[in-house]
């Protein structure tokens, strides 16, 4: 089934095949804005306590004002604004700025299918994202593809910013990544609230504590921990994680394909976010990312992604939502 409404002023499409509903919103960077488990009612995404705001007459020219949680496509960078062929690219980059267009490819009981595409303004590129839900499938099939237009090659960073909350996660949820390294920045964005020591280089999944102690990255606390960090993971194994809920018995999976994607962001904003605009924010991000820096310094660390003129690149994400 596929229903066409408005969330907040924002065109909407829901997706379900009776064990899932997905909401996105193709006007707002085609941001996935809920998974729902139909048959528990539980809702995997985080929510902004300030949640989903109605659309500005003007284009936001911002990534965390106009957040509102749920999953994003961050292209074509990452984390801090940076200065690239003269053109400066914003914080998180563009793609979840701007108004994405959508078809319906297929609505039937057995399958519906949604496509969603947008050109960048920055840079020469395109961006396309393809949904499926097949009846009877605890499973999201996504794939997404991105194109140089240009006939010169063109670096990018693409992520994607996937954070869990809603319903679901609590204390005593248990992440399962199989990476081998973390890193934590140089500079602390909250140090007043931050529990990892900043410019370490550690063992996945002990991070070193700013007290000298060890930490498990693997347990989630609960909000009361009043801690926010970022990480970085390197070495995957594979691409995969699974986030596991003991007292709801359900675990989300997500995997993917670790040569496109061969870090994961790490955001734990386990209720200590006290800057504006991210107050208040209780979630976890896990977030395969192609590179583990903003664009400008991961062309100069030689870890950018590059397209050759008309080259495009193609990558597939499987979402699972698993009973037991």
């Amino acid at each position: 089934m596929l229903e066409i409404t408005t969330l907040a002023g924002h065109r909407a499409l829901k997706l379900e095949n009776g064990c899932l509903r997905i909401v996105v919103l193709p006007q707002k960077g085609a941001d996935i804005y809920e998974i729902c488990h139909l048959s528990t009612g539980v809702q995997f995404l985080m929510h902004t306590p300030w949640g989903l705001k109605p659309p500005s007459p003007q284009p936001p020219g911002d990534f965390l004002e106009n957040y509102e949680g749920g999953w994003q496509v961050l292209f074509p960078n990452i984390n801090d604004a940076c200065e690239y062929r003269g053109r400066q690219i914003p914080f998180h980059g563009e793609a979840a700025l701007l108004a994405w267009q959508d078809e319906i490819l297929h609505a039937t009981d057995e399958e519906v299918r949604l496509r969603l595409w947008v050109e960048c303004q920055l840079t020469p590129f395109r961006l396309e994202r393809e949904l499926t839900l097949r009846q009877g499938e605890p499973i999201l099939h996504l794939t997404e593809r991105v194109t140089n237009l240009d006939r010169q090659s063109w670096d990018f960073v693409w992520c994607q910013h996937l954070v869990l909350g809603g319903d679901f996660i609590e204390e005593g949820c248990r992440i399962e990544l199989p990476a081998r390294r973390l890193t934590t920045p140089s500079v602390l964005y909250e140090p007043q609230t931050a529990r990892l020591a900043e410019g370490q280089d550690s063992a996945w999944p002990f991070a070193l504590a700013r007290d000298g102690s060890r930490i498990d990255l693997r347990q989630i606390p609960g909000p009361g921990a009043h801690s926010h960090d970022d990480a970085m993971l390197w070495e995957l194994e594979r691409g995969e994680y699974r986030v596991h809920n003991p007292r709801l018995n359900l675990s989300f999976q997500v995997e993917w394909e670790k040569e496109v994607f061969p870090y994961v962001m790490f955001w734990m904003p386990y209720g200590g976010a006290e800057l504006p605009p991210l107050t208040g924010v209780y979630g976890v991000g896990l977030e395969p990312t192609s590179a583990p820096y903003p664009l400008a310094q991961a062309v100069e660390a030689g870890l950018a992604r590059t397209l050759n003129g008309g080259e495009s690149l193609h990558t597939r994400f499987t979402i699972r939502v698993l009973e037991g």
